[in-house]
């Protein structure tokens, strides 16, 4: 099976309407030959906001795969890429945020689902409350604006309502919003966060062109025995031995790679190159 005769000159819609297609379609054009399309009026916001007034139905993986579900059925293609991300304190560094993208293709033609990813630190997802202009433009600086984009919310007192207004990317819109939100808010105070969108977010942009290059590497990963595609990584089995005392570290000793077509797995020893862990990093050297 090769990589050209199942992708090239097929069209695949991306399922977006954030403007991912940027950084998403030149890299599947230059490495799969694919010819890339955009839905029209295709409204991904009915999957999830980051700005919470419509809850991501299931994780990650679900919510993309129903945004290129959308899509085929829009389009009447075979082959569709979504991507989803998310942000969260760092599961290991205090006071850190984190940036998970994931980057899915999916070809009815073949029966192929295959998920790119990438986890980063490298993401301003910030918010605060502000109750003056100057403590807005002192976050607006921290977080990148204006080439990073920003969110106004407010509980409003005349309307009993939340007033949002996003994508705010210039010094003077900034300033005309958070002065209505402050001479309108039930309690002067105003939040103020960093808009997550893609085509406002080029520090996320970038991550999900980073996502994107792993999907290529998994779809060029050929399985041994069936040669399909997305021969990738599915488990991580710890217990590298220390190179001082050889009891088993917490480190990754081996790796399982694992065809979704075939059902093929195969174990890799010593994935990140060295048959040893540091005793710095032994448990029992290192206590």
């Amino acid at each position: 099976m090769q990589i050209q005769q199942l992708f090239s000159k097929r069209v695949g819609v991306i399922a977006t309407m954030h403007k991912k297609e940027k950084v998403i379609a030149p890299l599947l054009q230059q490495e799969l030959d694919i010819k890339t399309i955009v839905p029209p009026n295709f409204n991904t916001d009915v999957f999830g906001t980051f700005t919470r007034e419509i809850k991501r139905p299931g994780n990650q993986i679900t919510a993309a795969k129903l945004k290129a579900e959308k899509a085929l059925k829009m389009t009447g293609e075979s082959l569709a890429i979504a991507s989803e991300g998310s942000f969260v304190p760092h599961p290991l560094v205090p006071y850190i945020y984190s940036n998970r993208e994931i980057v899915i293709l999916l070809d009815k033609q073949n029966e192929i689902e295959i998920i790119g990813e990438e986890f980063s630190i490298d993401t301003n997802f910030n918010h605060q409350i502000v109750e003056n202009l100057p403590e807005a433009y002192d976050f607006a600086k921290k977080v990148g604006f204006p080439e990073h984009g920003l969110v106004v919310s407010w509980s409003d007192a005349a309307k009993n309502s939340m007033e949002i207004i996003k994508g705010i990317t210039t010094a003077a819109k900034l300033q005309e919003t958070i002065q209505t939100a402050l001479n309108n808010s039930v309690d002067g105070k105003v939040s103020l966060e960093t808009d997550m969108r893609a085509l406002y977010n080029p520090t996320r942009m970038k991550n999900i062109a980073k996502a994107t290059l792993d999907l290529l590497n998994k779809i060029k990963s050929l399985c041994p025995q069936c040669s399909a595609p997305g021969f990738a990584i599915t488990e991580k089995i710890a217990g590298l031995p220390c190179e001082m005392c050889s009891i088993p570290t917490s480190l990754t000793l081996s790796v399982i790679y694992h065809c979704q077509k075939c059902g093929f797995k195969q174990e890799k020893l010593f994935p990140n190159g060295r048959e040893f862990a540091d005793p710095a990093q032994c448990m029992y050297c290192n206590p």
